[in-house]
């Protein structure tokens, strides 16, 4: 199979574009493939929420639904031209029809032994036509069998002889229960990524028709295998698009087929020959390989919109492969001391990625970047660097070349391509951007008063010298790029201070609330300031009956209790219920550090798409550090952060989270290593700082400023042993 290996790296005149494959009249598709995929993973994620829909009898109801009652319809309905008529069919029935006709040959088959033609799939894919043909469609159900719920009513009594007879149907929905998972990453769905996906399925029909005599199996990557999943999903089109290579789409691997090792080697140097680029990139793999265990789902809904100061968070995936180019063989280098280093430009400046040039193959594709990152990175810039110079062990910037990732979306294939020195070839593909999940950290700062301000001489300066009443101990919630987003206030005491008479007092327990503020600090000299005025949450203290050690009343409608040994017990006024486990539970579950676990709390919400329960946030209250969804609300992750730790903190009676810090410590410099920007997918990685921060928080959570002097404190914002008689519930 050499024959398909190219000795060039210059394009040879048997070599095409993606773009020019995608324009050629010969391979032309009869569906709108974009619109139809998009459909498609709807439908995957609407089974993959329909729990009840996995269970066998209900699965066997279906399916006799679908062969008894929907295909003859279909077929009376369906015109003698073979358009199909404009309806669709209730979730259960579309379910087992969209499995049915991933295997071609047996729908074809089954078609026509039933009706004698290919009965044919209606395009729809507006939801406002979804919505009109799906009630069309029930109407026509009614009509033509009274005595036929529309909706799958089955129980466990009812079909037990129609198993046998439908059992292959039932195997074919059985093998496509791996496309659930496989194609559920939130950037699947983005108009730039379908585009992209279409246009190299065509150039893999392209090479189809031209190598099949040759090559004995295909292998799809998952872009390619998507579009050819709803291709093959919609009868008629593909028919009339594969009909004069049928037989040599027999030859393309399925999901869920073993792949050769061997057979993947042939089809990337085949593409290679072909369109002079890797066959696979970023989101687009032949072979799934492991994530880094970051939760990253789909999101509908972003619940916290409406909190102005809180910007959202994109991941998306990066490859990078490099080769030599023709023109480095002719040029005599010492390449012992010069290497290829890899680095961000924004939000993760430590990170760097040294490749030894030595190992850059000449005939073949080397990856050296397989990364999530940050959308807020912005870009990576690759540079061409030789050891030594000024420093012992520094190196001298010889060339190098960025690439932006808005640059890249605008790219065809969301893919460039550059040259960097002469020598080398990058290239370089992004999945789009997704939105990921939230991550807040609170850190100390400053004593405010009952106003809001910090208790300050220049605050008190400010009020011509007006004692400032009330003390509070305030925390400011950063963002993952470190931007002040919240402010949340502890209620500790009443009064003022004067000198040599009055000093503020402990007020009573159920005072001792907490308040987050929405925004950030309004500075009006250094770090001194006023926090923001709208309050969005609040908790307040009960007193605990039963085991419950401690109680809280949550304005967002939560009532928790916590017991001694970290038991929890959250009620609520809402639809959703919710549960707090201990432990880093369900997708946060990781061996890594267990000697950690204490201190986080995993929340899970309940719902009829999730029965058993779906992780919608993870807290650490010891670091106080949170991940949450976008459909999990912030305010609420954050009340139950505080909550626990002001809980813990008095049952324990020792300063478990820093609470008796009052002053802002140094953090990391922004954008040397912001946490959460870079997951590397390399497990060989040392680095905490790109793995999940759950991995190893109590690191990837040190700040810079690790010593502190309550001494130091000012006298007007009064001394340990209040707040100490506060917390510790003296």
């Amino acid at each position: 199979m050499h024959m398909f290996c190219s000795s060039s790296d210059h394009p040879s005149p048997s070599m095409r574009t993606l773009s020019e494959v995608s324009d050629d009249e010969n391979l032309r598709l009869s569906l709108d493939l974009v619109a139809a995929t998009r459909q498609n993973i709807g439908l995957l994620r609407d089974v993959a929420d329909s729990h009840w829909l996995h269970h066998t009898p209900l699965l066997v109801e279906a399916v006799r639904r679908y062969d008894e009652l929907w295909m003859p319809m279909m077929s009376d309905l369906t015109v003698d031209s073979g358009k199909p008529p404009m309806i669709l069919p209730p979730l259960d029935v579309e379910w087992v029809w969209f499995c049915h006709t991933l295997n071609p040959v047996a729908y074809r088959q089954y078609c026509d032994s039933r009706f004698s033609k290919l009965i044919g799939k209606p395009g729809i894919f507006n939801q406002e036509n979804k919505d009109y043909a799906l009630e069309r469609c029930k109407e026509k159900w009614i009509s033509r069998y009274p005595s036929e719920s529309f909706e799958n009513e089955a129980n466990s009594d009812d079909l037990q002889t129609n198993v046998l007879r439908i059992d292959y149907l039932l195997g074919e929905i059985s093998k496509q229960r791996c496309l659930l998972p496989k194609f559920s990453k939130p950037y699947m769905l983005e108009l730039v990524y379908l585009i992209a996906a279409k246009n190299r399925y065509k150039g893999f029909l392209f090479m189809l028709q031209r190598f099949a005599d040759s090559c004995s199996a295909f292998v799809p990557t998952s872009d390619i295998l998507l579009m050819w999943i709803t291709h093959k999903s919609y009868p008629t089109a593909y028919a009339i698009d594969v009909k004069d290579m049928e037989d040599n789409m027999l030859k393309i691997v399925e999901s869920g087929e073993s792949v050769k090792e061997e057979d993947l080697e042939v089809m990337k140097k085949l593409w290679e020959r072909m369109f002079d680029q890797p066959y696979e990139k970023a989101g687009c793999a032949a072979i799934d390989n492991a994530i880094p265990s970051i939760h990253w789902e789909v999101t509908d809904t972003d619940v916290n919109v409406k909190y102005r100061p809180l910007l959202p968070r994109f991941l998306l995936e990066v490859n990078m492969l490099v080769k030599q180019t023709a023109m480095s063989k002719t040029l005599q280098t010492d390449v012992s001391k010069e290497f290829l280093r890899f680095q961000f430009l924004r939000c993760h400046r430590d990170f760097k990625l040294n490749n030894p040039v030595s190992t850059v193959p000449s005939d073949s594709w080397q990856k050296v970047v397989d990364l999530y990152c940050e959308f807020g990175t912005k870009g990576m810039v690759v540079e061409l660097r030789r050891k030594g110079g000024v420093c012992f062990n520094g190196s001298k910037l010889l060339e190098s070349k960025t690439f932006m990732w808005n640059e890249l979306l605008r790219a065809p294939s969301i893919t460039l391509d550059g040259v960097l020195g002469q020598r080398f070839r990058v290239f370089v593909s992004i999945t789009p951007p997704a939105q990921a999940p939230y991550l807040l950290k609170s850190v100390p700062d400053r004593v405010t008063d009952d106003s809001g301000a910090m208790v300050s001489e220049v605050i008190l300066k400010m009020n011509q010298y007006r004692p400032q009443e009330g003390r509070w101990l305030s925390r400011t919630v950063l963002d993952h790029a470190g931007r002040e987003c919240f402010v949340i206030r502890m209620r500790i005491a009443g009064g003022v201070w004067r000198r040599g008479s009055n000093k503020p007092t402990v007020v009573k327990r159920e005072d001792r609330c907490i308040e987050i503020r929405e925004g950030s600090w309004s500075y009006v000299a250094g770090s001194i300031g006023k926090a923001p005025e709208k309050v969005i949450a609040t908790a307040t203290p009960n007193t605990p009956s039963g085991q419950w050690r401690a109680s809280w009343t949550f304005s967002t409608g939560h009532q928790l209790s916590i017991s001694s040994d970290m038991n929890f017990d959250i009620k609520t006024n809402t639809s959703d219920p919710v549960q707090l486990l201990n432990g880093r539970q369900m997708q946060y579950q990781t061996e890594e550090n267990k000697d950690q676990e204490d201190g986080f709390v995993t929340i899970v919400r309940f719902s009829d798409e999730h029965p058993s329960g779906r992780a919608t946030g993870l807290v650490n209250w010891k670091l106080s550090a949170v991940e949450f969804a976008p459909e999990e609300d912030a305010a609420f992750v954050l009340l139950v952060s505080m909550t626990i730790l002001r809980s813990v903190t008095e049952m324990r009676k020792e300063d478990v989270g820093s609470l008796l810090v009052r002053k802002r410590l140094k953090e990391a410099n922004h954008g040397d290593r912001d946490w959460g920007s870079v997951f590397v997918v390399d497990s060989s990685t040392k680095s905490v700082y790109v793995k999940p921060w759950y991995w190893n928080a109590k690191a990837v959570m040190a700040r810079e400023e690790t010593g502190y002097v309550t001494k130091s404190y000012s006298v007007e914002e009064c001394g340990d042993e209040l707040y100490k008689q506060a917390l510790f519930g003296n």
